[in-house]
């Protein structure tokens, strides 16, 4: 009796790669309230970002903020949204970081660049299967947050790993641990201060690092993130050669009832025109790109509050971005994090 053996027929298995996979917070498709209640959801949801029980927090998202919020932040996305493209700027700026550092790894030829949203398209999990079948054994997960919170870059880590439970072939992983006291994002920080206040004809009497906060429950209950940001303010005025009174630091972004790190930003930037100071900048060193909190929390409502409170001259400098500087730190990191791997 013989025995015939048939070989089973697949397609050509791919292998042998490195993947990088920047990751940032997220965006909505559209600015219409659809997209918007979309986008939100998702977000809300994230039991990283909003801690309370879901039997508390569920009935409020459902019952109130998702038929309310959507059309007021869909107004607010309008004001910036990049027309051009019929995109936010955060998915511009993500995507242009993505390409760039790609044609700088020439060296690398194994490695593969791409780039993802913790909330909305492309998502984490479809971009890790295109990485793991277009051969790449191995992934790096950077978070796009220069300081850590678990609002931000642990969710993005949770995300990730949360792919491999759908994978039968698993890549090897890694993440990005924060950067937030790294030299070479330090100095591209101080460098974009001098290089932004060069275009004007007047100089700041304080500026302001302006963060975004989290709830103060979240660093009762150990989370770095406060920390963090005073590390990179620190650093930022030594290399400055600055005092605290002209570089302070400030936390924007509150949402709901709960106490948020402090002081706030909109009520400080009141205050500093309600004092008399006429001339203040605001620089946001915890967001790679520019998007909705800086191009129009803070670039058009904190100068309107400012001089609405007495102030004359407001500037917001831009976020790194896909510049040459924000550039070099990405790649700076990314190649330290790939040792042993490209």
């Amino acid at each position: 009796m013989t025995t015939t053996m048939t070989a089973l027929k697949h397609p050509p298995v791919k292998s042998g790669k490195v993947g990088v996979l920047l990751v940032n917070l997220g965006t909505p498709d559209g600015t219409d309230k659809v997209s918007m209640r979309r986008y939100l959801k998702e977000f809300l949801m994230d039991r990283r970002v909003i801690e309370w029980s879901p039997f508390f927090w569920y009935p409020i998202l459902f019952g109130i903020v998702l038929n309310t919020r959507p059309a007021k932040v869909g107004k607010a996305y309008e004001t910036i949204w990049n027309k051009e493209l019929n995109e936010s700027y955060l998915r511009t700026y993500t995507r242009n970081q993505a390409e760039t550092m790609a044609k700088s790894f020439v060296d690398l030829p194994n490695v593969r660049v791409d780039w993802a949203m913790r909330y909305g398209q492309p998502s984490i999990r479809s971009k890790m299967d295109e990485l793991q079948k277009d051969g790449c054994e191995k992934i790096l997960v950077f978070p796009l947050y220069p300081q850590y919170a678990a609002a931000t870059t642990a969710t993005v880590n949770d995300e990730a790993f949360k792919a491999l439970l759908k994978m039968r072939w698993q890549p090897a992983l890694r993440t990005v641990a924060p950067y937030h006291d790294d030299p070479v994002y330090i100095e591209a920080l101080a460098n974009s201060i001098p290089s932004h206040l060069a275009t004007l004809d007047w100089e700041p009497e304080v500026v302001l690092a302006s963060f975004h906060g989290i709830p103060q429950s979240y660093f009762d209950k150990g989370d770095p993130y406060y920390c963090h940001c005073q590390k990179t303010a620190r650093l930022l005025r030594e290399k400055l050669g600055w005092s605290q009174e002209k570089l302070q630091v400030t936390f924007q972004s509150r949402f709901g009832p709960e106490e948020w790190l402090q002081p706030y930003t909109d009520k400080t930037v009141e205050k500093l025109g309600k004092e008399g100071v006429k001339r203040i900048a605001v620089i946001n060193p915890g967001f790679v790109s520019d998007c909705l909190e800086t191009l129009e929390e803070i670039a058009e409502q904190a100068a309107e509050s400012f001089h609405h409170s007495g102030g004359e001259k407001f500037t917001h400098i831009p976020c790194l971005n896909d510049g040459e500087d924000g550039m070099r730190v990405l790649e700076h990191v990314v190649r330290r994090e790939l040792m042993g791997w490209a």
